[in-house]
């Protein structure tokens, strides 16, 4: 055989070679399966609403398909996105910064107050990141920003995948969640709407501007107060929202009733093995601490809203899981 000849087929081997690795590789990509966006979650009722109101919000051929500005998704965050009992961490924080007795909201309000009252934000901010990194939840003995909820935390990164804005609305401190919120959730501070208290502006003895905490309300962002403050701080109506109790009611009706497709979700603590069992709905054990009563429950099935159970509808619960 030439050299010439030699070569040529050298070079039809080779280009066969190549060939047969493109065609298997372009096989196996067509046969391998896309990545599941929601690993957490069971299949189920929960899971199927999320995935098909994002393909149907977000496929230019739906018939309801929301242009992504308006793409907007509200969560609750104490007991929605990480655990809120036995007691609200923030409550904790309050508490161990101003330590005393305290059996009523009222003076818990006032001890705020109190304790906020007249301090540079600079240096609440400060507390605020210091007590994180100490703090530690009596049950799990880890920090509370280990503590929130691996499907919600998928559900977050999905949402966002697909053109949405995600905000957190809640009762809690404004001031207090924008502290950690990017870092935790990957939500910035201005994608923050809690309760809001008043600050003044001054300066300090070296003429430098700053702001200080004054003990006046501006936002009770609650029941009636999440749509009041959506409308304050975002000014479109959510096409999303998600909560876990009464407290959140107002703003998934508020959402629910926008016009086209619609998403609204309440977290049902059902799992006491990995987590906490309470409501009073379906007979749990009633709490002052996220209250989902049956009055809420039944209203989310007459107005479509889906009722996740962390029992049957999460896998796991939190990252740490095994």
């Amino acid at each position: 055989m030439t050299l010439s000849l030699r070569r040529r087929w050298f070079l039809l081997l080779l280009g066969g070679l190549v060939a047969a690795t493109l065609l298997a590789g372009l096989a196996g990509w067509a046969g391998a399966r896309p990545e599941d966006p929601l690993p957490s979650w069971n299949p189920g009722a929960a899971r199927d609403g999320i995935l098909g109101f994002v393909r149907q919000t977000t496929d230019p051929a739906s018939s309801g398909f929301v242009p992504p500005a308006e793409r907007i998704a509200t969560f609750d965050q104490d007991g929605t996105l990480w655990v809120e009992q036995p007691v609200y961490p923030q409550v904790r924080f309050i508490l161990e910064k101003v330590p005393g007795a305290v059996t009523t909201r009222q003076e818990l309000e006032r001890l705020a107050v109190t304790a906020l009252s007249g301090m540079p934000l600079d240096t609440f901010k400060a507390d605020v990141r210091q007590w994180l990194t100490t703090a530690r939840h009596p049950r799990w003995q880890r920090p509370y920003t280990e503590l929130t909820y691996q499907p919600m935390q998928e559900l977050l990164r999905y949402l966002r995948a697909n053109g949405y804005k995600t905000y957190i609305v809640t009762g809690g401190g404004q001031d207090f969640v924008r502290v950690y919120a990017e870092g935790v959730y990957g939500i910035p501070p201005e994608q923050v709407v809690g309760s809001a208290g008043a600050t003044r502006y001054g300066y300090d003895s070296q003429g430098r501007p700053f702001l200080t905490k004054e003990p006046r309300l501006l936002l009770n962002d609650n029941d009636a107060g999440k749509p009041e403050g959506i409308q304050l701080m975002i000014g479109r109506r959510p096409i999303a929202a998600f909560g876990n109790s009464t407290g959140d009611r107002q703003m998934l009706e508020y959402t629910k009733a926008g016009d086209g497709a619609r998403l609204a979700m309440l977290v049902l603590h059902d799992d006491a093995r990995r987590e906490y069992a309470y409501g009073p709905a379906l007979g749990l054990p009633d709490t002052r601490v996220g209250r989902f009563t049956q009055a809420l429950h039944d209203e989310s099935r007459r107005q479509g809203w889906i009722v996740i159970s962390m029992k049957n509808d999460w896998k796991r619960i939190f990252a740490f899981e095994r």
